[in-house]
């Protein structure tokens, strides 16, 4: 390839005549990445040298570099895109599903069981988002996250704009992480005595949140999403699992399912549609995805199964758990089961665990963008270093600094 470039400029600089470049051009291949072509491009040289007139040729050379460019920047990020279908459906499910699911019980019993159509068409609106998002990636096959999509169509301000709401969404993501990482370890250990040293001035509360934050914590040092489905596969059981134990509860009959589901509270809407939508947050790391892909024309389709998959869990969750604790449901399922029963020990330890999956593939975009603005100089293992450092920060410094002051 590289010859045929050089051979390329050789013929755009026209060294063999002196007398008159007549119209001459050269064709850079078109090559297909991901499905998408490079739209060819003819750089004609019709000006001739000729005393005191300027010639095209300087132009064009500049726009066939530009072209190559592009093209190794492409065909570098095809190197490193090494997600299967099936890594990319486990780790969009694994982004999707999780916290949100504990609401939707409540979600469908205050808003009556037309309220799961709200829930079926947010899904379908979500999906389609990310359709969009994969065609605005391939669109432009240099973009690799929101920032550049930004800068893309609204210059600098745009870039400006989408890496503030990114990095407080991330930020925001990872405070709620930790807040119901700390409230279901206290559920869990409650009435249990933890003896500290003197100079541990650390209550229990704290001292149970911040093991938990260091047990995520090397899950952030993992270098590539294709790593990280494995976590993803760990989160998606674990809501299996809470799905499970629900559905236990109310087939050994350790509560009855006989409680009706009004079908509409008509002024409860508002309210309930932050937590349906609430249980589709996961678009920031979706460029993330379709970036990683070994064939991204198949991101639409990872989309629909990963949407669809979801929205029927969420969905026979929310009807299950409403006939069985009818009004009396709690914001979050868990908290409504019998307390002291194995069943509601192993979901009350699966709601512990779920955010500790989530914590690598929430911290993927900052991780990823980072090591993309270190200096090509830098040996990869300072890299994965500095990676290290910014998640340890990021982890201990959202446990011990929330801005919600409910960790504490």
């Amino acid at each position: 390839m590289w010859n045929q470039i050089r051979k390329s400029f050789r013929k755009l600089l026209c060294p063999e005549s002196a007398d008159c470049l007549s119209h001459r051009s050269i064709q850079v291949a078109s090559e297909s990445v991901h499905g998408e072509k490079l739209v060819p491009q003819r750089v004609t040289c019709d000006a001739c040298v000729e005393e005191n007139k300027g010639s095209k040729c300087d132009h064009d050379t500049q726009d066939l570099k530009s072209a190559v460019v592009n093209e190794a920047e492409v065909e570098h990020h095809t190197d490193q895109a090494n997600s299967s279908f099936a890594h990319s459906v486990i780790n969009m499910i694994g982004m999707l599903i999780g916290l949100g699911q504990l609401s939707t019980p409540y979600a469908l019993e205050n808003g009556g069981w037309v309220s799961a159509f709200l829930l079926a068409g947010l899904g379908v609106i979500c999906a389609y988002t990310s359709h969009l998002l994969g065609k605005c990636l391939a669109k432009s096959p240099k973009s690799r996250s929101y920032t550049d999509i930004g800068q893309h169509a609204f210059g600098s301000n745009g870039r400006f704009l989408a890496a503030t709401f990114i990095y407080l969404e991330i930020f925001m993501a990872l405070v709620s992480y930790t807040i119901s990482l700390h409230d279901n370890l206290i559920t869990v250990f409650a009435g249990t005595q933890l003896r500290l040293p003197i100079w541990a001035k650390l209550y229990k509360s704290q001292l149970l949140t911040l093991t938990g934050v260091l047990v995520a914590l090397p899950s952030l040092w993992l270098r590539d999403l294709s790593s990280i489905s494995f976590l993803s596969s760990g989160g998606i059981l674990m809501s299996i699992v809470i799905f499970t134990s629900v559905a236990c509860t109310a087939i050994f009959q350790v509560v009855k399912a006989n409680h009706s589901i009004p079908a509409l509270h008509l002024h409860k809407i508002p309210a309930i549609s932050g937590l349906y939508i609430f249980s589709y947050a996961g678009h920031i790391v979706f460029p993330d995805l379709y970036k990683s892909m070994k064939d991204p024309s198949k991101f639409t389709m990872v989309s629909i199964v990963s949407f669809a998959s979801v929205t029927a869990l969420y969905a026979s969750l929310a009807f299950m758990g409403a006939r069985l604790f009818g009004p009396e449901v709690s914001s979050q399922i868990t908290l409504s089961m019998p307390r002291h029963h194995i069943i509601t020990k192993i979901a009350l330890w699966a709601t512990v665990l779920t955010p500790m999956t989530k914590y690598a593939l929430e911290f993927a975009p900052f991780a990823i963008q980072l090591e993309h603005n270190l200096p090509n100089s830098i040996s990869s293992r300072t890299k994965t270093v500095i990676k290290r450092r910014c998640g340890f920060v990021s982890a201990t410094g959202n446990t011990s600094s929330s801005p919600f002051g409910s960790i504490f």
